[in-house]
């Protein structure tokens, strides 16, 4: 063999271990990336959670000190007032702004121990902060809630079974009780399929490599 094509075979060689070390540290990169993303998440989770407790319990302190502040509203002797929502459903959702993002509420999943705020509208930074709403409202029964698949936000929605529960908050204190009717996947862009149908709370979450969505669908649990 010619001392030339040697040569040539050795370079092709090391450019080929040259692109494979490359492609390695790209991957690690990615996943150093994205951990520190989701940690982020879930610590900005925490703090927005940590904020809207303390906002609950300065608000109670005033109502029992502030003889103004009733507690529990009545209309006439022995008559608890009805939430707006019922009286108007189509009324805006109201929002707690905390470092400059809108929030609607608090979700929780017992079942995979989460709480988690909710951030008014959806956007790609938004997501990386917190789930979003993706469409709807908890006063129509059409609530859409999107998030990305870390551990920590809906990473785990796949390992929800039929029956499980969940909660949301709003701003106001009033609590929508949800039970798990239905689990299925989607395509990306099967947007029409995902608004579609008779939900009163859907929440999804994209796979690994942004395949598909894993979406699951509740009933509200209302009172006998």
């Amino acid at each position: 063999m010619s001392s030339k094509k040697k040569n040539g075979r050795n370079q092709t060689g090391l450019l080929s271990i040259t692109i494979g070390l490359l492609l390695i540290a790209a991957a690690l990169f990615l996943t150093a990336r994205n951990l520190y993303d989701e940690l982020r998440a879930e610590q900005s989770a925490r703090q927005v959670i940590s904020h809207l407790e303390d906002l609950t319990a300065g608000t109670a302190q005033e109502a029992s000190t502030n003889p103004s502040v009733d507690p529990e509203p009545t209309v006439g002797e022995g008559q608890i007032a009805v939430p707006d929502y019922v009286l108007c459903p189509d009324m805006e959702m109201p929002v707690e702004t905390i470092n400059g993002i809108d929030y609607i509420g608090v979700l929780q999943i017992p079942a995979l121990e989460l709480e988690l705020p909710i951030i008014s509208q959806w956007s790609y930074p938004n997501l990386k902060t917190a789930p979003c709403r993706y469409s709807g409202s908890a006063y129509l029964n059409d609530l859409i809630i999107c998030a990305h698949n870390y551990a920590s936000h809906f990473g785990n929605l796949k390992n929800l079974r039929e029956g499980d529960l969940a909660t949301f908050t709003d701003m106001d204190g009033n609590v929508f009780t949800y039970r798990l009717v239905e689990q299925e996947i989607l395509l990306p862009a099967a947007v029409e399929e995902m608004e579609s149908g008779d939900w009163d709370l859907t929440l999804f979450t994209c796979t690994v490599g942004g395949q598909s969505r894993v979406t699951v669908r509740f009933e509200i649990v209302t009172d006998n």
